[in-house]
């Protein structure tokens, strides 16, 4: 029997051909129809746009500038999209770069809308509102008596700012209270250092970044010098409670600072100039010690970023509660006019792809705050004897050289007295030191192996 074989003729290729082109032209056309129809539709949006601003100008009861309109047009674009796209007017911006470099008066707090509602996000600490004791989630419904509701953050921040010794009242909701509270602040210089340092104990050193501004590394870097010194750490406690974030570029170089390698935060956006990818590289100084790092529902955004990768790099051991859950990325925009955009462009991401953003970041152990009970009288505690307390007891081996070395170095100074009241005043602190401790016994350890 033959082969059988299938003839192709000429016309059958220009079929196929003729086939081919149809279906890519069909394709660009539908493809151009979807733009045209999406492009008509903004100019019917924007048409309804000027008919309604030509409707106010034309018939308002009241003469209204135009840029007024242009700029409320605006504001309530960017506000119905999330609580932290905004419109900055040329006072604005200029205002927001000068909080970021770190000096501004008000009350000292941050916040945010949530849920529709001006909602504290962490007192910065050493300010009025820290001082008079507003917390992160508290709920503000009045300033000076006007009603917060449908007020945007620009308008928050220009009522609650103001010179220095100026009185502003803000109306504070707090969950479990039957009623509201009027708090009676003083408008102060809010401080510029966003860097505290000091020792707990011989070894252990102790860290508080209230918010990440220009200088934050460089202040930092300072801090751990000065505790390090000549004899090194055993062990780090970072204090990220109550910091509201800040800076991006100041999140990543604080983690730097502890990491020698790997992914600190990564961000993903629509376009391609928001998907960035943040690592770290080696450090000229390397801080080879177990860090605890503090945080609770105050620590938003920047602190976020920090604790999330330190934790995913098994850099370091999270303790305290829940964190803020901001992981949104917002990029300020210059605009003609000295006015500015700042809107949404990107979610965080920790490095083991975690998001921020509404959950924020849980920690390895969970430490709730507890508030601290009244001192109690030294005399009413009883303490059993010790040979120590003997009198003419034999001394014990080097007894007396510590206590010249005590003398010697200023063991009662106000430092260690200061260390010594936020020890027992914070529990979360005293519980972040045990770790440390606890660190140190079982890296000593040597356990048997069973044969």
């Amino acid at each position: 029997m033959g082969k059988n074989t299938t003839r192709r003729f000429p016309g059958y290729y220009a079929v196929l051909f003729l086939f081919f082109v149809a279906s890519v032209i069909g394709f660009y056309l539908v493809r151009n129809q979807l733009a045209v129809a999406k492009e008509d539709n903004t100019y019917h949006q924007l048409k309804l746009f000027t008919q309604v601003l030509d409707l106010v100008e034309r018939d308002y009861v009241e003469p209204v500038e135009p840029q007024k309109l242009i700029y409320g047009a605006i504001q309530g674009m960017l506000s119905s999209l999330d609580p932290h796209s905004s419109f900055m007017k040329p006072e604005d911006f200029k205002e927001l770069q000068v909080e970021t470099k770190g000096k501004f008066t008000g009350i000292g707090i941050e916040i945010t809308l949530k849920d529709g509602i001006l909602t504290v996000v962490s007192p910065i600490e050493g300010t009025p509102a820290f001082k008079a004791g507003i917390q992160a989630n508290d709920k503000i419904l009045k300033i000076n008596g006007k009603s917060t509701k449908n007020m945007t953050l620009i308008q928050a921040v220009k009522l609650l700012r103001g010179p220095k010794g100026t009185e502003v009242t803000v109306s504070i909701y707090r969950e479990g209270w039957s009623q509201l509270k009027d708090i009676k602040l003083i408008r102060d210089v809010i401080p510029i250092k966003s860097v505290k340092s000091k020792m707990l104990e011989d070894g252990y050193g102790y860290v508080r970044i209230t918010n990440f501004q220009a200088k934050t590394s460089t202040e930092l870097d300072k801090a751990l010098k000065t505790l390090e010194g000549k004899k090194g750490l055993k062990g780090l406690v970072l204090d990220l409670r109550n910091n509201p974030g800040g800076l991006l570029d100041q999140a990543v170089k604080v983690s730097d600072e502890f990491l020698e390698s790997g992914l600190i935060v990564y961000t993903d956006g629509r376009i391609e100039d928001q998907k960035m990818r943040f690592t770290a590289k080696p450090n000229k100084v390397h801080h080879d010690y177990p860090i605890v790092v503090l945080v609770n529902g105050g620590s938003a955004s920047a602190s976020e970023i920090v604790a999330g990768a330190l934790q995913d790099n098994k850099r370091a051991i999270i303790a305290g509660t829940q964190t803020f859950g901001k992981g949104s990325v917002q990029t300020i925009i210059p605009l003609e006019g000295g006015a500015a955009v700042r809107l949404t462009t990107a979610r965080y991401y920790t490095p083991s792809g975690r998001s921020i953003q509404a959950k924020g970041i849980t920690p390895d152990i969970i430490v709730p705050f507890l508030i601290p009970e009244k001192e109690k009288e030294a005399k009413n505690v009883f303490h059993f004897l010790k040979e120590k307390d003997l009198e003419g007891h034999l001394k014990g081996d080097g007894e007396e050289g510590k206590e010249k070395e005590r003398k010697k170095s200023g063991k009662d100074s106000e430092a260690d007295k200061s260390a010594e009241k936020q020890l027992k005043n914070d529990n979360q602190l005293r519980e972040a030191l045990r770790i440390l401790k606890a660190w140190g016994i079982f890296a000593e350890m040597r356990p048997s192996c069973a044969k």
